[in-house]
């Protein structure tokens, strides 16, 4: 599976653009190259009625001509097809076609407006199907990546030490011989947890920056030994419990998955309560027209927003919203805008499931100060 993802930046650059038209095409995809036949096919008929759309609004054809031109361009890319995951989201102006190839079961759909709809993307990136887990025992250590939907990978990790041995320049950790506190069972504990910090110093540069969970696969006492001296914010609480050596990358990677469905599980638990706390206070709400107006002015802490819930309509300057009656390409999704305002102004957007977000409204946002 071929994916690439939007960064934070990436995703605010996709907000921000204006132009006329703008359109956003989400394409259900396979990685199997021999199946590929019926997504190509498929994207010629949501072009189609992408033009439709244009066509009924009165789009020049000056504007509509550059927009076949470059998703025709990519339906002929036999290569571009070859390599493909379980999702296409192609953001196509008359100047320029960006695609992002995603690992998520995403809803089809084609929208027209002034701006991209990127709100099924969000779901992308801010729920933790992306993880590292740190293979630790005292003879070995090892890096994983793991993704929601491909294989996990070893990561080589730069003046990573190979084992506590090797670590502390001795034959062995296990030493009888005292020299100050190094020897017996307090001695061993001092090397080995040299041998973590020499890990933990290795990790910075390759972790730094990044925001993923790394969770630990360790017995309990090098679990213990290595959380004394971490520096990673990302640490789970939450281990896999026995010694790694014997476990593939696979196995670990399915062993870390109920994991980050606790995290994600947590965090949506921890938002309801704080949505509660702060509704009591008139710093939390449902409605969609007030959680407008709060990111336009930079109220909005966190946005919880339903993946697949689209209200058209238009959000002007001030944040008031003209509700539409039905999608076309006079109108764009209000709530992609809100949460386009909240990234803008420093607020997290969290796209959940219907189900997750507090009394199962179409979005919720959690405010810095009431309004």
């Amino acid at each position: 599976m071929h994916t690439d993802i939007p960064t934070a930046p990436e995703l605010q650059n996709l907000m921000a653009v204006r132009a006329e038209p703008a359109i956003s095409i989400y394409l259900q995809t396979t990685p199997e190259t021999q199946k590929i036949g019926a997504a190509r096919t498929e994207l010629r008929k949501l072009l189609k009625d992408a033009v439709e759309q244009l066509e009924a609004i009165d789009t020049p054809k000056r504007s509509i001509w550059p927009v076949e031109e470059h998703v025709a361009d990519l339906l002929d890319d036999d290569d571009f097809w070859a390599h493909q995951a379980n999702s296409l989201a192609l953001f196509v102006t008359p100047e320029n076609l960006r695609s992002y190839r995603l690992p998520n079961h995403l809803t089809q759909m084609v929208q027209v407006s002034d701006r991209f709809h990127v709100k099924p993307i969000l779901r992308a990136i801010t729920v933790n199907q992306h993880a590292f887990v740190l293979a630790l025992e005292e003879n070995a250590v090892r890096l994983i990546e793991i993704f929601a939907d491909m294989p996990p990978v070893e990561i080589r990790v730069p003046n990573m030490p190979t084992d506590a041995a090797s670590a502390a320049g001795t034959a062995t950790v296990n030493s009888r011989n005292y020299s100050g506190r190094l020897g017996g069972g307090e001695g061993q504990k001092v090397l080995l947890r040299g041998y973590c910090r020499q890990i933990d110093a290795a990790l910075r540069p390759v972790l730094a920056g990044r925001h993923e969970p790394l969770i630990l696969a360790a017995v309990d006492e090098m679990q213990a030994m290595y959380r004394s001296v971490n520096t990673y914010a990302g640490l789970a609480d939450e281990a896999l419990i026995g010694a790694p050596s014997a476990k593939s990358l696979d196995t670990l990677a399915e062993e870390a998955r109920p994991v980050l469905d606790g995290l994600h599980a947590r965090e949506v638990e921890r938002l309801h309560a704080l949505y509660s706390a702060r509704e009591n206070e008139g710093r939390a709400s449902t409605q969609i027209a007030r959680a407008a107006r709060a990111a336009t002015y930079g109220a909005v802490d966190t946005l919880m927003l339903d993946i697949d819930t689209v209200v058209a309509g238009t959000v002007d300057e001030a944040g008031e919203i003209t509700f539409a009656d039905e999608e076309s390409a006079a109108s764009y999704g209000v709530i992609d805008e809100i949460a386009a305002r909240v990234l803008q102004n420093g607020g997290r957007v969290l796209a959940l499931r219907r189900d997750d977000i507090p009394q199962g409204e179409a979005l919720a946002v959690i405010l810095r100060y009431a309004v």
